[in-house]
This record gives C-alpha cells, sequence and structure tokens, in this order.
C-alpha cells in the first residue's frame, strides 16, 4: 500500500507543478504588484487609494457587480426551469437538450458579440424590425449599455448553469413527491417547502459559479464595447495593454479587488447554503 501511495503521489507532481506555474505564482506577483508604486517602484498603498477614490474605477466595480449579479440571477431562474424540464423528460428529449445545451455553452467571446450586434445592435435585424412595426420598446433598446450588456451575459450564462443544475435534481426523490401529495400539498408547496430548501446548496454553488463567470468576462463586452464601458476586467486589462506605459502595480490592485469581490460572494453563497442545509437536517 505505501508504494501505491508513492505512485499516486507522483501522478499527481505534473498537476501540482501547473497549478503552481499557472495559478498560484501569478496570483503572489499580482499581490505583490499590488503594493508597488508604477511610478517610483517603492512599496505603497496609493494603487489601491486609486482604485478607491478614481470614479472611473469605482464606476467599475460597481458596475461588474451589477452585471455579474443581475446575469447570475437570470441565469439561477431559466436553468431552474430548463433543468427541471429535462430531469422530468427522458430518452432522446434529454439526449438532445443535453447536447443543444453543450454546444451553445460554447458559444461565446467575439461570435457572440458579433450576433448580437447583427440582431439588435443600432441597426440590427430586430431592431430594424422593431421601428417598422412601432415596437418602441425594442426600438429604442440599447445594446451598448449596462443593461444591453447584461442581456448578452445572460445567455451564456444559461446553458452553464444549466448543465450545472441538471445533476442535482437528481437528488430529488419521487417518494418524496408522493409523500407531499398525500399529506394535499400541491406542486407549488412541494417545491417551496421541500424541493427548493434541498436543492439551494447546489443553487447558491452554481450562483457562485455564474457570479465568478459574469466578473471575469472579458472578450464579450470588449468585442462589444472596446473600452468605452467601465468593468473591472476592461479596466485591467488596459492597464497591461493598449496604454503608453504599463502600470502593473494598479492592473494588480484592479485584479486583487476583483478576487477580494469572488471570495466575498462564496463565502456569502456557502453561508446561505450552510443555513439551508441545517434547515432541511432539522
Amino acid at each position: 500500500m505505501t508504494k501505491r501511495k508513492y505512485v499516486y503521489l507522483l501522478a499527481l507532481v505534473p498537476f501540482i507543478v501547473i497549478a503552481l506555474m499557472y495559478e498560484l505564482v501569478p496570483i503572489v506577483r499580482i499581490i505583490l504588484n499590488s503594493f508597488v508604486s508604477d511610478d517610483s517602484g517603492l512599496i505603497t498603498m496609493a494603487n489601491y487609494q486609486t482604485v478607491f477614490t478614481k470614479l472611473l474605477y469605482r464606476k467599475a466595480i460597481f458596475n461588474s457587480i451589477k452585471i455579474s449579479l443581475l446575469s447570475a440571477a437570470a441565469g439561477i431562474i431559466i436553468a431552474f426551469l430548463g433543468a427541471r424540464a429535462a430531469h422530468n423528460s427522458g430518452g432522446k428529449v434529454r439526449s438532445v437538450f443535453m447536447t443543444i445545451l453543450n454546444m451553445v455553452s460554447n458559444f461565446a467571446g467575439v461570435p457572440l458579440a458579433s450576433a448580437y450586434m447583427i440582431l439588435l445592435g443600432n441597426s440590427g435585424v430586430m431592431i430594424q424590425m422593431a421601428r417598422q412595426f412601432g415596437w418602441d420598446a425594442l426600438a429604442n433598446f440599447n445594446l451598448y449599455s449596462t443593461n444591453g450588456i447584461s442581456l448578452v451575459y445572460v445567455y451564456f450564462q444559461i446553458p452553464l448553469s444549466t448543465l450545472l443544475m441538471i445533476p442535482a435534481f437528481e437528488g430529488i426523490r419521487k417518494e418524496w413527491q408522493e409523500a407531499s401529495t398525500l399529506l394535499g400539498a400541491n406542486n407549488t408547496t412541494f417545491w417551496g417547502r421541500v424541493g427548493i430548501p434541498v436543492l439551494m446548496p447546489s443553487i447558491m454553488g452554481t450562483f457562485s459559479v455564474l457570479f465568478a463567470n459574469a466578473l471575469a468576462a472579458y472578450a464579450t463586452v470588449y468585442a462589444l464595447m472596446m473600452d468605452s464601458i467601465a468593468l473591472l476586467p476592461v479596466q485591467i486589462a488596459g492597464c497591461f495593454v493598449g496604454e503608453v506605459k504599463i502600470r502593473n502595480g494598479l492592473g494588480g490592485a484592479l485584479s486583487v479587488v476583483m478576487m477580494l469581490v469572488m471570495v466575498i460572494m462564496i463565502f456569502v453563497t456557502n453561508a446561505i447554503s450552510h443555513r439551508f442545509e441545517k434547515g432541511v437536517r432539522k
């Protein structure tokens, strides 16, 4: 057994090296750089002061959190319905549904931005049709705004969240539904008092993944709006590319702030999950 353990540990060496090279070492470097002045090279807190005092960066933090929360919430709601439908349907229907989900989950980045510009851009197909038929709500829709970006984000949140939610529905037993029906509970009562509380840990875990996915998304929004919108990933990228002077310190501070936002969201979702788990056990 001892030899087998050593063999297993040896097999883990490549993964440990990759984790160190591509995750731990870059994170440590980013944190250290965030305390270094871009002008003097001295240790300073000026980078964080700039992040929290300059209006552009404060707006970037606010917009990123807002869009991430909205798109994650919308994705969870739609994914819940889709995952439930996939769970209830079986055979070929479920197989086709899973195939479509896997296909559209890879449709993101520049192709997704181009598709939205063709459909909902200022001269998009749907916008032109809305103007002809007098649909003011759609005709006045602005894709190049925070609401428009939120809609784009919702698109690639739905397939990811649905794929993550489908296995969770395997934990809902038919016996529970049958027992609740015998006790006089309707479908809404069952899901409100039994189904959703049981699924809440999976829902919160999926929500944190969607939040992080939206918070760090860059390619799609950059292809749509370049740097004309204040978002954390766009501002971080601007510190390292496209500038006369590379600002490692400021980019590092923005990156640390983004990581802290992700960590806070993970703690919040975990706390909610543990609370519901305790309630279900009782």
